[in-house]
């Protein structure tokens, strides 16, 4: 008797996966509109993120204050947390894309204001404060305007994938645009980041400019002034919405302050400098790209993947706050990097879906609200554990809550699954007993 042979796997067979792992991963690139804004988006991500890095590089070298570094970016993202709510007014009552086009024309203004000053030597710390207020006041409307126009652009069945791209393209900025940033202060100088910064603003703005009006998918009109109470109301009355503002509440407010995180944990933890920061940042970043990429390749996303994502978010940062040494810990961001645009993305496409098209925009001002303003409050509470106990513990903190949210939501979606099956099942043993026989 002769052993069974296995036999071995079809290359046909395998490339014809590949191929479909790859069509179904950039499905939402078949659309024209998209592709000019996945091209110009990428592009100005990278300059915005070099511009952030040169910013802080610059009141630094003002003032030699950390503090003053923190309190930047509290100036970019103090105008979303008072107002960001209004902001989603602003995207539900105009054309989303004119919106756009006067949001990054600001912003590519702002940033020649920034070259101006630091070209000519008259800047002030105050003035990098104020050029940064400026431009959260413009974040504001833009942000949730951004969000909203993605369905616009690609229709409601390819929104989920559309997210995750522009997640993937944002991330991969966040790798490439802080080492162009470093390479332009070495050799030419602060101000010029500023003006690169400003010039990327026109990709976007030229892909914008460039659409087919025609192709997009525009459902929301009204006739009279959104109101921001409407918009609370609506996003808490949906259960599935509700369930995904609690968690994004977590993991915006503690979870997305790597920044503050990795630099203390560079410094205080392996006694390392801003180079090692970078590093982690860098890590991190490869991480982010491979989570947003595998979001993409996903099909709709569900509570439940909202709800397991950010339980597994919250496992691999205890995991990455208890390992020892560095490298194991370089290691462990990875996942961390992965699963936090992960469910970011997974989380933002999931409160599109369910949000009505023109309710859609205070929606999303609802999720920059809790992804970008709560860093205001949540950046300072985790730098004072990291300060006064040690980075690990305000690491394992984040960790620790967003697992516990995850689980308590889940505990509480399973047991009303079973209260509505208990319903159901009561409501068909009463109409069966009154059917005569």
């Amino acid at each position: 008797m002769f052993p069974s042979e296995t036999p071995l796997p079809d290359p046909t067979i395998e490339e014809s996966r590949s191929r479909g792992t790859l069509k179904r991963t950039f499905r939402s690139l078949d659309s024209r509109n998209y592709r000019l804004y996945f091209a110009g988006d990428l592009v100005s991500h990278i300059g915005s993120w070099m511009q952030t890095m040169a910013e802080a590089w610059l009141v630094s070298t003002l003032t030699g204050s950390g503090v003053a570094v923190g309190a930047t970016f509290a100036f970019r993202f103090l105008p979303v947390l008072l107002f960001g709510l209004w902001g989603g007014t602003i995207a539900d009552r105009f054309d989303r894309r004119k919106v756009l086009l006067v949001t990054q024309s600001l912003a590519a203004l702002l940033a020649v204001a920034m070259w101006l000053i630091v070209l000519t030597g008259v800047v002030q710390v105050w003035m990098v404060f104020g050029l940064a207020m400026a431009l959260g006041f413009v974040t504001l409307v833009d942000e949730p305007a951004r969000h909203a126009f993605v369905e616009e652009m690609v229709g409601n069945e390819h929104v989920h994938n559309a997210v995750a791209l522009t997640s993937a393209v944002g991330n991969s900025a966040r790798v490439t645009g802080p080492a162009a940033a470093a390479f332009l202060v070495a050799t030419v100088g602060t101000s010029w980041v500023f003006f690169v910064n400003a010039i990327s603003f026109l990709a976007v703005v030229g892909a914008l400019a460039a659409m087919r009006t025609a192709d997009l998918h525009r459902t929301h009109r009204h006739t009279e002034r959104p109101r921001v109470r409407e918009g609370l109301a609506y996003a808490w009355s949906i259960t599935e919405i509700r369930t995904t503002i609690a968690l994004v509440a977590v993991v915006g407010t503690l979870v997305y302050n790597f920044p503050t995180f990795l630099t203390l944990l560079a410094r205080d933890t392996f006694h390392g400098g801003g180079g090692l920061a970078g590093f982690l940042m860098a890590v991190l970043g490869v991480g982010t790209v491979v989570g947003a990429l595998t979001a993409a390749a996903r099909g709709r996303p569900t509570s439940r993947t909202v709800v397991g994502a950010a339980v597994l978010l919250g496992i691999t940062i205890v995991v990455a706050a208890s390992v020892p040494a560095q490298f194991e810990t370089e290691i462990a961001l990875l996942p961390v990097g992965a699963l936090a645009v992960f469910f970011g993305s997974t989380a933002n496409a999931h409160m599109q879906i369910w949000s009505a098209p023109e309710l859609r925009g205070r929606v999303m001002a609802i999720y920059t609200l809790l992804t970008l303003g709560t860093t205001v409050v949540g950046g300072p509470f985790v730098g004072f554990v990291c300060q006064h106990w040690s980075p690990r513990i305000g690491l394992g903190l984040a960790g620790c809550a967003t697992t516990a949210a995850g689980l308590i939501l889940a505990a509480v979606s399973a047991a009303r699954r079973r209260i509505r099956n208990g319903l159901t099942r009561t409501t068909a043993v009463a109409t069966e007993a009154l059917v005569p026989e």
